[in-house]
């Protein structure tokens, strides 16, 4: 799930910095003047009410020290960390460097094991000297959930993914059995090879080639739908399911007009002309596969 939700993020990362820099900073205003570590600390429990999904809050200073102790509902996480040196974290020079109330990319927290987001609001004196910098981490997921939450545990997409499961689970055995009718098709006459009819040929090898397209096509419907998954195409992203969905068909309809070519030139030269329309077919679908992928490749790169 990890591919898609940092491409959740990142498509409101700006709603999450406006979101999150606009609770603090109104938040902020109503406190005392932050000019003492008291000051600072009751900043801190006011933020943590007011961001209750927030994970950890704590306090820099101008060159990037940890001024506060870390406030957390988390018992291992709580009331540790103050003079710890955050002057290499991104959050931490992308705040000074912007001047503004900044959020970073998701990363890995050492302490909780699982991906988080910080959000850091600058505090300057009234000459426009950094004073200290107010840090809030959230788990990308508790952040998705906030600004987008229908991504990460809606009803519709928990009982889409059951569906998604089972759907899977029936292709895949659909595809088993028709694997198993193509084996048997010709093992059943042992090693009396010369007993093999050329119609059994083409058909063990039209039911291998559906067993084979369906499950490929199964393997793209639940990494892509149940496992959270995503590849990419070219430079931009597209649909695997509908890639894998119409290039299975492509093999398997090829691979049938061939079969039908010389099952045709054998027996009933007449129907070759139905293997050509096949032929056509498959070459129609080819063409909207590479405009499709064509398209989306533009597309991608016009978002770019």
């Amino acid at each position: 799930m990890l591919n898609r939700e940092i491409k959740e993020y990142r498509a409101i990362k700006e709603k999450a910095r406006n979101y999150l820099c606009y609770i603090i900073s109104s938040n902020i205003s109503y406190g005392a003047n932050i000019d003492s570590i008291e000051s600072i600390n009751e900043t801190l429990n006011i933020l943590k009410k007011a961001i209750p999904k927030s994970e950890v809050l704590y306090a820099l200073d101008a060159n990037g020290i940890q001024i506060t102790d870390n406030i957390s509902d988390l018992s291992n996480l709580n009331g540790i960390n103050i003079g710890k040196d955050r002057s290499n974290r991104s959050y931490y020079y992308n705040t000074k460097l912007h001047h503004r109330c900044e959020i970073s990319d998701p990363y890995p927290s050492i302490a909780s094991k699982h991906l988080i987001v910080t959000a850091s609001f600058p505090i300057y004196d009234t000459a426009d000297n950094l004073l200290y910098i107010i840090c809030v981490e959230i788990s990308l997921k508790n952040m998705l959930r906030i600004i987008h939450p229908s991504s990460i545990d809606s009803l519709f997409g928990s009982a889409g993914k059951v569906v998604y499961t089972i759907f899977s689970l029936a292709l895949f055995f659909v595809a088993m059995l028709l694997f198993t009718k193509g084996v048997t098709s010709f093992v059943g006459y042992g090693l009396d090879f010369h007993k093999v009819e050329i119609n059994d040929m083409f058909k063990s090898t039209i039911l291998l080639t559906l067993s084979l397209a369906i499950v490929d096509l199964v393997k793209a419907i639940f990494e892509e739908e149940v496992l959270g998954k995503e590849k990419r195409y070219s430079d931009g992203d597209t649909h695997q399911t509908m890639v894998r969905f119409l290039g299975s068909i492509i093999i398997a309809l090829s691979i049938e007009a061939l079969m039908l070519v010389f099952k045709f030139a054998l027996n009933d030269p007449s129907q070759l002309l139905y293997a050509v329309y096949i032929m056509f077919g498959v070459t129609a679908l080819l063409v909207g596969l590479s405009y499709y992928l064509k398209v989306s490749h533009d597309s991608c790169n016009t978002k770019k």
